[in-house]
């Protein structure tokens, strides 16, 4: 605490925001991994795991949009605490006997939890605006990226987490464990976070929840098909997948998974190096577009692949991890856009639409992940994840381009 206190207010504030971040994500993989692993084990069928989730990210798209205006009218401190509070209130609802986890009981903690997740992150990713000064297009960017990386690198621990957990303690223990953990963190939250973050100076009404910036319409068009296309085959028939063709057991697949989003985050965080903000640039309509356009053939590959009969062994952890890659420096550069389009006064409003766009794709592609998956197999998933980012690299075109590179400075 001697040290953090040494620190500028608005490191120690971005420090504080990212460590909240960290121990939300933390518990989210977890608590992802442990459902769809549980409640296969008990013998549901893809389809019904991904009936789970639906109220997560349906809930999801609601509250990026309504804690977007919460946000700017309350402060990110409160939007972000209420994030905890609600994943505690969740965890612990899953920790009743199990003859009370019904579907519609489980599908409202998930509806819980996708409500949290939302209020944490929006508030997180509008925060970092706010604590860059402006200009500096660089930093912002490097900071985004730090963020969103060292996020989906603890979530990837996070699923390991959540196959070591269900393996060890149990489901209820599971939760339990991370519904105390998690309250203390809140306590904490709720003391050291700076109260006014993210209000916005004069109140914004609630007909302004829609975004009315062209750029950022299009960049959420781009988000939701980008994020469709991923969870259209990762998020319930890639588990699924692993554990029925491959055989592999709780450890394996969380492991493996976890592993896969840990990498990806590691990417994340490098994604300025890799587009080039050495040389002075930052991404802009151009980039989103090149790095959808390279993405979109790589599922299209592992169908072809899959249907010629190639070792399922090679074919689909291989391409996973260059989708992996790939897929991170899109996501990354495109959190970076929509902090660099959003408006400083109000900037909640802004990420939360775009937010809620994102969650829309990962409904989307939850449900499609399912039932796809029962009815025609992981191939027609893949095809199906090559429409999407075939879309999103379309609509890129039409984001804003730099006429020259603008972003040379001191970051």
């Amino acid at each position: 605490m001697q040290t953090l206190s040494t620190l500028s207010p608005a490191i120690r504030q971005y420090l504080l925001v990212t460590a909240n971040y960290w121990a939300f994500t933390l518990t989210d993989g977890a608590l992802r991994m442990l459902v769809v692993l549980h409640f296969h084990q008990l013998g549901y069928a893809p389809l019904q795991i991904a009936v789970l989730f639906l109220f997560y990210e349906v809930f999801g798209v609601v509250t990026n949009l309504v804690g977007g205006y919460l946000g700017a009218r309350l402060g990110l401190n409160r939007t972000m605490n209420l994030g905890l509070a609600l994943q505690v209130l969740a965890l612990l609802m899953l920790a009743a006997p199990a003859a009370m986890l019904t579907v519609p009981y489980v599908m409202a903690s998930q509806a819980l939890s996708g409500m949290a997740k939302d209020l944490n992150k929006m508030s997180a990713k509008s925060s970092i605006k706010l604590l860059v000064p402006d200009g500096e297009q660089g930093t912002l960017y490097r900071w985004v990226a730090l963020l969103t990386g060292s996020k989906n690198a603890l979530k990837g621990v996070g699923f390991f987490l959540g196959g070591a957990l269900l393996a060890t303690l149990g489901f209820g223990g599971a939760v339990l464990g991370m519904a105390a953990v998690l309250a203390a963190i809140w306590l904490f939250s709720l003391c050291q976070l700076r109260p006014d973050l993210g209000k916005a100076k004069a109140k914004p009404k609630f007909r302004e929840l829609l975004s009315k910036s062209p750029a950022i319409n299009r960049l959420s068009a781009v988000r939701l098909f980008l994020f469709g296309a991923r969870d259209v085959w990762f998020v319930v028939a890639l588990p699924v997948y692993l554990g029925t063709v491959f055989g592999w057991d709780v450890w394996q697949v969380g492991g493996f998974l976890a592993a896969w989003v840990i990498g990806y985050g590691v990417v994340q965080t490098l994604a300025p190096a890799i587009t080039g903000k050495k040389q002075g640039r930052v991404p802009d309509g151009r980039s989103a577009f090149v790095w959808a356009a390279t993405l979109a053939g790589l599922p299209a590959a592992m169908a072809l692949g899959l249907a010629a009969g190639w070792p399922a062994g090679w074919v689909v952890p291989g391409g996973l991890a260059l989708f992996g890659v790939l897929f991170a420096v899109n996501s990354s550069l495109h959190s970076y856009l929509i902090v660099s389009y959003a408006k400083a006064d109000g900037v909640s409003l802004d990420v939360g639409f775009y937010y809620m766009s994102n969650a829309m794709g990962r409904l989307i592609g939850t449900v499609l992940s399912g039932w796809v998956y029962q009815q025609y197999g992981l191939g027609a998933c893949l095809w199906l994840s090559t429409l999407f980012i075939t879309v999103a690299a379309l609509v890129s075109l039409a984001l804003p381009q730099h006429a020259a590179n603008p972003a040379r400075e001191n970051a």
